[in-house]
């Protein structure tokens, strides 16, 4: 049933659970202090639960079902609302069982399906009999729902027996009369004498251990089961937030499209709060027959701003204007001369601005920031973009499968070729010759590197870090050698390079790095 996602088969399995009988009766032994009706209990419900999973990891390993279904996963994340289940559940059972009330023998089913003892079993199961590490947590999730279940019903039926007063001299009268009389009972009294610990502790007399014996592992449960239901009321309170701010901005966004006469088709959207740079990221997608300008993009910003009461500067926006003819958008009307068609740079423009769209608002990871790209046409070969992009090391191979899929899919296009190229930021040793005044040939080169890296986007700046131990003489020189050669062989105005001196204890020496300036960071 939990393979093949089926609710049906699976109430089934809960109506035939052989585990309420030795749960109930584990119940009656504490409340009775009855140490043999214990053993028979937890033998029985370890045989039983034991069998359940057997069969289970059988099952799994011989069917080619190997994916977890919804019915598999709503139970490997147990929490506190399932423990109050638990609970009632053994309460209404210990009842069903002690009194002969009207209607209660109804009640019955209704308590093995509440409870599900045998699905978490069958979980457990499950994860087993997938042979692999990352399924373990199946089996995890599914046996901490069981001992909670196992564990809750067995305390409220102690407290039920208790209030009922099961223990009276008349039921101990009957109840000695049946053990002398019953196979079963005289072999495990046999066997537990033969035991002489277990013989000494055969009546549990102290109230007090009895409970203690229960509500430690009780206690020890809740604990997973508190942090479980807090994930889960965090959850829906994230998922109540965004559908807040998703309704704030689709609103917001009609308004203004009312108010600029605008008749685009709304596609798309939705909001989210990027937690490694605490900003909200805004993507939308409408059909509109021409795109939208920056200062249309930028009041738009400010106007949602005022209305969630944020910056704009913790905001990006990714407005994706999928382009479609003026005669798509409006209601068809028969037209005796065809519009001609756009020309080739409109086709390129347009082209511009939608992978302008696709780019903005990008998620690179925290350990990169993106600086611009590069469309690159073809006459031979379909359209590529190379991104470039400033940090401490490369993006791994899944980070940029999932930036390239991410830029297919804003643009629609998915045999487009993307590239990209770091512009590294750690420091780099720089030589200098005749005492400052020339630079080496192999730092020309390198130099020469680096100018072109900085040519990429304008916000870049040059950091050089000079040796402390130089004369101040010196240091000037070094300074002048590099604002002289980047300005005379790469136009490299001065205010972008920077020089700083600082003691580099590990490593003795002129570097130099690419950093951006702290407020472009911080933005």
């Amino acid at each position: 049933g939990l393979v093949l996602n089926s609710s049906a088969v699976i109430i089934g399995a809960m109506l035939i659970s052989p585990l309420m009988g030795p749960i109930l009766a584990g119940g009656l032994a504490l409340a009775t202090g009855d140490l043999i009706l214990a053993v028979r209990s937890f033998v029985n419900l370890f045989l039983s639960s034991f069998g359940a999973i057997l069969f289970a990891l059988i099952l799994v390993a011989l069917l080619p079902f190997n994916d977890p279904s919804p019915e598999i996963r709503s139970r490997i994340s147990p929490n506190t609302l399932d423990l109050g289940i638990a609970l009632f559940s053994g309460a209404v059972g210990s009842v069903a069982i002690c009194r002969e009330v009207r209607g209660v023998v109804t009640s019955i089913p209704g308590v093995a399906i509440a409870v599900a003892l045998m699905p978490p079993l069958c979980v457990i199961g499950f994860g087993l009999g997938l042979w692999n590490w990352d399924a373990l947590e199946y089996s995890v999730g599914g046996g901490l729902l069981y001992l909670t279940n196992l564990v809750a019903i067995i305390f409220t039926a102690m407290l039920v027996f208790i209030l009922l007063r099961i223990d009276t001299p008349k039921v101990r009268a009957k109840i000695r009369e049946w053990r002398d009389t019953d196979p079963e009972s005289l072999w495990w009294r046999n066997t537990i004498s033969k035991i002489p610990r277990l013989e000494h502790a055969r009546k549990i007399r102290s109230m007090s251990l009895r409970f203690l014996m229960i509500l430690l592992p009780l206690l020890l449960i809740f604990i997973p089961l508190t942090q479980s239901y807090n994930k889960l009321v965090a959850q829906i309170q994230q998922q109540r937030l965004e559908n807040d701010l998703k309704d704030r901005a689709k609103d917001t966004w009609d308004e203004y499209l009312k108010e600029i006469g605008r008749n685009s088709r709304f596609r798309n959207l939705t909001v989210k709060e990027n937690k490694e740079n605490g900003k909200l990221e805004i993507n939308l997608e409408v059909v509109d027959d021409k795109p939208f300008s920056t200062d249309e993009r930028r009041e738009y910003m400010t106007r949602l701003g005022k209305a969630l009461n944020r910056r704009n500067d913790s905001m990006s926006l990714n407005l994706v204007a999928l382009r479609t003819a003026a005669q798509d958008v409006l209601s068809p009307i028969a037209q005796e001369t065809p519009p001609p068609p756009p020309s080739i740079a409109e086709l390129q423009a347009q082209f511009m601005q939608r992978v302008e769209d696709a780019m903005t608002g990008l998620n690179f990871p925290s350990s990169a920031s993106m600086l611009n790209y590069k469309v690159i046409n073809s006459a031979e070969s379909f359209p590529s973009v190379q991104v470039f992009y400033l940090g401490e090391k490369e993006i791994d191979q899944d980070g940029r499968e999932l930036l390239v899929g991410e830029i297919k899919r804003r643009l629609v296009l998915p045999n487009l070729e993307v590239s990209f190229e770091r512009v590294p930021t750690e420091a780099q040793k720089v030589t200098f010759e005749n005492n400052g005044t020339k630079i080496s040939d192999e730092n020309i080169e390198k130099l020469g590197e680096i100018a072109r890296k900085l040519e990429i986007n304008s916000r870049l700046i040059l950091e050089v870090d000079l040796d402390q131990d130089s004369s101040e003489v010196l240091l000037k020189e070094k300074e002048k050698t590099v604002r002289e050669f980047l300005a005379q062989n790469w136009s490299i105005p001065s205010e972008r390079i920077s020089f700083v001196k600082s003691e580099r204890e590990e490593e003795e020496g002129d570097f130099y790095h690419i950093i951006l300036p702290k407020q472009e960071e911080s933005n």
